[in-house]
């Protein structure tokens, strides 16, 4: 009699989950309906004490699946890896621990422990899952403060090279009265002036004649050869097809030389006035420029 029993209540009279584990929202509400503890809380022994909180965890579980796979929908992020997790293992599981309450406590431990596994096994991919969602936020954030600072560095270098071009613009205008009385003097060359001379050779000496109007000694001159050597060999017509930088400083893109003169196209000196101002804003040097380049290919 006891046989007919047992396999009655472990084949067909459990409470059936309908959930699948693509749909995990109706998966907790039927799992957890039907693991209540009802039956099992009556005359409590060990066997059924341990059953019940077999029946807690893998509540607790399959709460754990839809938490986190809403969380990891509402981020948008890829986690790169699957959102998903298998409870049919669990779910069947939990089903034969309650068809087996009408059972004597005998049957139950080796029922809890099937739940207990299943409930192991489901925590861990959530784990797994929880685990790909922080790294995937945590990447998120290093990316949006790389480009913050990217950002804040261009336009403190675009509003640097401003003000060095305005102010060698009131310069030259102070010259060039005083010098109106036809003194065979010439005025000192602006910012995106020059002498005309675009040649590599030309270009490096209205570079030479800017650093010395920083402050900047032969060491910082040294530096910025060897920077724009490797970047443009000091040629002024200088392109990147990959990239699309232009110019001797190679910017990216070649129209933010503009912010240094108009002539930026054609006017070595130009390129190097906007250059220079880059390097002060981003890097303060060029030998710090220079040391940049060196370690990551790039400034």
């Amino acid at each position: 009699m006891l046989g007919v029993v047992a396999a009655s209540a472990l084949t067909g009279t459990a409470p059936s989950a309908t959930a699948s584990p693509a749909d995990l929202s109706t998966a907790t509400f039927s799992l957890a309906s039907s693991i209540t503890p009802t039956v099992l809380a009556a005359s409590p022994g060990p066997e059924k004490t341990e059953a019940r909180a077999a029946e807690t965890a893998a509540s607790s579980s399959i709460q754990a699946v839809a938490t986190v796979q809403s969380d990891i929908a509402a981020s948008g992020l890829d986690i790169g890896q699957p959102a998903t997790v298998d409870t049919t293992a669990l779910q069947q599981a939990a089903e034969r621990l309650q068809a087996a309450s009408v059972l004597p406590e005998t049957f139950l431990p080796a029922l809890s422990h099937d739940v207990s596994a299943a409930s192991a096994a489901v925590d861990q991919r959530v784990a797994e899952l929880r685990g790909g969602l922080d790294a995937a936020v945590a990447k998120k954030a290093e990316e949006e403060a790389a480009e913050k600072a990217r950002q804040e560095a261009e336009a403190a270098a675009a509003a640097k090279a401003a003000a060095d071009k305005a102010a060698a613009e009131k310069q030259a205008s102070s010259s060039s009265s005083s010098n109106s009385g036809g003194g065979g003097s010439s005025a000192p060359i602006p910012t995106g002036g020059g002498s005309g001379d675009n040649s590599p050779a030309g270009a490096q000496a209205a570079a030479r004649d800017m650093l010395a109007s920083r402050g900047w000694g032969d060491d910082q001159m040294s530096c910025l050869v060897s920077l724009w050597n490797k970047e443009s060999g000091w040629n002024y017509k200088a392109y990147n097809s990959g990239s699309g930088a232009y110019g001797i400083p190679q910017a990216l893109p070649g129209s933010k030389m503009s912010s240094a003169g108009a002539d930026w196209q054609t006017n070595a000196a130009t390129q190097v006035s906007w250059g220079l101002g880059y390097i002060s804003g981003r890097y303060g040097t060029p030998c710090g420029a220079w040391g940049h380049s060196q370690s990551t290919g790039w400034y």
